[in-house]
C-alpha cells in the first residue's frame, strides 16, 4: 500500500511539474510575442514601411501635371497626390489637373454623394430609423461609426451631421434605406445621379466608401459631385462643423451622442484654412488619404480634390492648390466688358411706349455670369462663340468662352420684359429724354429665328396673293360672261325692232 502511495505521489509531482512547465512555456511564449509585437512597432521594419509610403508620395511629385502643358497657363505646384484637381465651381473652369480621370478608391468622400442625394430627396425633419442591416453591416472595430443602436430614430439633419462630421458609416446606410428602401436601391440612385452630373469614371458599390474593388471614382468626377454638394448651404454648414451633439431621444433617453471630426483643415485645427466653405476626409489602407474641400475668396468658389496622398500632406496639397488658384486667376463679369456682340443701331428691336403700356423686349447679357482667366491674360485673348438655345427660359443664346483651348465659362443672352404699367389717358404725358449720339444700344440677333420669321411671313403673303388672284380671276370671268349676255340681249332686241309687222 505504501508502495502505491509513493507511486501516486511521484506521478502527482510529475503532473504538477508538467503543468508548471506548460504554464511557464505559455508565459514565456506570451511574453515573447508581446516583446516581438512591441519590437515590431519600434523596429526599422515599420520605419521602412512608413518611409516606403512617403517615398511613393515623393515619387508621385514627378508625375506630369496636365494643366502645366497649357500655353500661357500658370504653373501649378508639384504635389504627392496620385490625382488632384482644382475647379472653379460656378464656371466649371479647371485650373489645375493631375491625372484627373484616373480611377481610384475614394474612401469616405463617397459620403458627399450620399448626403447630396439625401438633401435633394428629403427634408431635414424626416425621421430616420436605424435597421439591423444598417447598423450591423459594418465592422464596428474598424469602421467609423456614431455608436447608434438598432431601432434608434433621429432626424435626417442629425443623421447627415453624423455622416459628415463623424463619418458614420451606419448613418450613411440608414439614410440610404430611408431614401430608397434599401442600400442596394440607393446605390443604383447614386450611380444614376453621378451620370446626370457628367461623371464618366465612377461606379459606386457602397453608401459610405468602405473598400470594395469595384467601388471607384476619379478626381474630375468627385469635383462635379462636390460642385453640386456645395451648392447647398445646409451641406456646407454640416461639412464645416468640427463637433456635433445628437440630443437625447425617446429611444436614447439617458445619453446624447457626440460626433467629432478628424479633419485638420477646419478652424482651430492644425491646418486651418481661412476661406474654407466645407470639407470631407476619407481613408482606407488602399485608398490612402483622400480629401475634398471647397473655399471662397474674391468672388471665386474653388473645389479641390486630393486622391491617394499621405497624411498630413492631403491638407498641405489642398492649401497649396487653393493659394495657387486664388493668386493666379481672376473673374471677369462679361456683361461689363464684352463688345464683340453689340451693334449701334437697335431701333428695330426696341419699341416705344404706346397707349396700351410699355412691354419692350430687351436682349442683354446676364449680369451675374462671369469667366475665369489667368492674371497674365486679357479678356480680349479669350475666344468666344454663340450657341442658340430655345430650351432655356428667358434665354435665347449662350456665349461660350475658351482660352487656349480651355473652357473658362459661359454667359447667357437673356430676354427681359420691362412692364411700366398701363397708360393713363388722364395723366400728363411725360416726354422722354432725347437719345444722344453717344448712346449705344446692345442687341443680340438670333439669325435663325429672324430667318424663320421672314420665311413664315413671306409664305403667308404668297398664299394671300394666290388666293386674291384666284378670287379676282373668278370675278373677272363672271363679269365677262355677264357682258356677253347683255350684248346678245341687245342684239335680239335690235332685230325685233327692225322687223315690219
Amino acid at each position: 500500500m505504501k508502495h502505491f502511495k509513493t507511486i501516486f505521489e511521484n506521478k502527482k509531482n510529475r503532473v504538477s511539474s508538467n503543468i508548471r512547465g506548460i504554464k511557464k512555456r505559455v508565459l514565456v511564449r506570451v511574453a515573447t510575442m508581446a516583446l516581438v509585437t512591441l519590437s515590431f512597432f519600434h523596429s526599422p521594419l515599420l520605419a521602412y514601411a512608413e518611409v516606403d509610403y512617403n517615398a511613393e508620395a515623393e515619387a508621385r511629385k514627378s508625375l506630369p501635371i496636365q494643366s502645366n502643358e497649357i500655353e500661357n497657363w500658370p504653373a501649378g505646384p508639384a504635389i504627392g497626390a496620385q490625382s488632384a484637381i482644382l475647379m472653379e465651381a460656378t464656371t466649371g473652369t479647371i485650373l489645375y489637373a493631375k491625372n484627373i480621370d484616373e480611377r481610384l478608391y475614394p474612401a469616405s468622400v463617397t459620403k458627399l454623394m450620399t448626403c447630396l442625394i439625401a438633401a435633394e430627396n428629403s427634408s431635414m425633419e424626416e425621421l430616420v430609423v436605424f435597421s439591423d442591416k444598417a447598423v450591423h453591416s459594418i465592422n464596428w472595430l474598424e469602421d467609423s461609426n456614431m455608436g447608434i443602436k438598432v431601432g434608434d430614430e433621429i432626424t435626417m439633419e442629425q443623421a447627415l451631421y453624423g455622416v459628415l462630421v463623424g463619418s458614420a458609416n451606419e448613418a450613411a446606410n440608414a439614410v440610404a434605406e430611408h431614401i430608397s428602401g434599401s442600400i442596394e436601391d440607393f446605390v443604383v440612385l447614386m450611380n444614376q445621379r453621378a451620370k446626370e452630373l457628367g461623371c464618366t469614371n465612377t461606379n459606386f458599390v457602397t453608401t459610405n466608401g468602405i473598400h470594395d474593388d469595384a467601388h471607384y471614382t476619379s478626381a474630375h468626377d468627385l469635383a462635379l459631385i462636390a460642385q453640386a454638394f456645395f451648392s447647398y448651404d445646409i451641406l456646407c454648414k454640416m461639412s464645416s462643423t468640427c463637433s456635433y451633439q445628437v440630443p437625447q431621444t425617446a429611444t436614447q433617453p439617458n445619453e446624447a451622442m457626440i460626433v467629432n471630426t478628424k479633419n485638420q483643415i477646419f478652424e482651430g485645427k492644425a491646418y486651418a484654412y481661412e476661406y474654407l466653405v466645407g470639407s470631407k476626409t476619407g481613408y482606407t489602407s488602399l485608398a490612402r488619404q483622400t480629401l475634398v474641400s471647397c473655399a471662397k475668396k474674391d468672388g471665386m468658389t474653388l473645389v479641390c480634390v486630393i486622391l491617394k496622398e499621405e497624411s498630413p500632406n492631403q491638407y498641405v496639397d489642398t492649401i497649396d492648390l487653393f493659394n495657387y488658384g486664388f493668386s493666379n486667376f481672376s473673374k471677369y463679369v462679361v456683361a461689363d466688358i464684352e463688345t464683340e456682340y453689340s451693334i449701334e443701331s437697335s431701333d428695330f428691336f426696341n419699341t416705344d411706349q404706346d397707349v396700351f403700356g410699355d412691354s419692350s423686349p430687351i436682349l442683354s447679357l446676364n449680369t451675374s455670369d462671369y469667366i475665369i482667366l489667368p492674371n497674365t491674360a486679357s479678356f480680349e485673348e479669350a475666344t468666344s462663340n454663340i450657341i442658340y438655345d430655345d430650351t432655356v427660359d428667358a434665354s435665347i443664346a449662350t456665349i461660350h468662352y475658351t482660352y487656349n483651348g480651355v473652357a473658362v465659362g459661359d454667359v447667357s443672352v437673356d430676354v427681359t420684359l420691362e412692364d411700366t404699367g398701363s397708360f393713363d389717358f388722364d395723366s400728363v404725358m411725360v416726354t422722354q429724354e432725347p437719345v444722344t449720339e453717344d448712346t449705344e444700344s446692345v442687341i443680340f440677333i438670333n439669325v435663325k429665328k429672324v430667318i424663320y420669321w421672314v420665311l413664315g411671313i413671306s409664305g403667308f403673303l404668297i398664299i394671300v396673293i394666290i388666293i386674291r388672284s384666284v378670287i379676282d380671276n373668278y370675278h373677272f370671268e363672271k363679269r365677262k360672261r355677264a357682258r356677253q349676255r347683255r350684248k346678245r340681249q341687245r342684239r335680239i332686241h335690235s332685230e325685233f325692232d327692225d322687223f315690219d309687222f
